[in-house]
């Protein structure tokens, strides 16, 4: 399954860094390279609720699949949400819909994070995986 091959090279490439000091500068790293939503999408309605900083995330369904743009004003919201998009990304609805994401317990995400990133993380999950429902919802109607 392309989900999980894709936990397992995040999963993999975490291990290398040794501390959380590395691994926040990853995070960083991936954020910058998140290929950003179009400024017509930078909307209020796409703000994820529950975020401290603003993030965007927007997805459209192409063939079947789920994709995801996104950003963040904030460097370290906005790799983990690119963290998130690596992992969802180009996955059907039903895919995003049971996707359970261990690789971030696997990392030490959720530990590392402060109450306010987490609830974020949490609030990115769930949006995302609520466009997957209402895209379901469209294919089946």
């Amino acid at each position: 399954m392309e989900f999980e091959k894709r936990q397992k090279e995040i999963i993999d490439e975490f291990e290398f860094l040794t501390d959380w000091m590395e691994k926040y500068e990853h995070i960083i790293e991936l954020g910058k390279s998140l290929p950003l939503i179009e400024e017509k999408y930078k909307t209020d309605d796409n703000i994820i609720k529950g975020c401290q900083s603003r993030v965007w995330l927007h997805a459209d369904l192409n063939n079947g699949k789920v994709i995801y743009t996104a950003d963040s004003d904030a460097i370290i919201t906005k790799g983990m949400i690119a963290l998130m998009i690596r992992a969802l990304s180009g996955l059907t609805p039903d895919e995003i819909i049971n996707a359970e994401l261990h690789f971030i317990d696997k990392i030490g995400l959720k530990e590392h994070l402060s109450p306010t990133r987490s609830n974020g993380l949490l609030s990115m999950i769930k949006q995302m995986k609520l466009y997957a429902i209402a895209f379901k919802a469209k294919q089946t109607n």
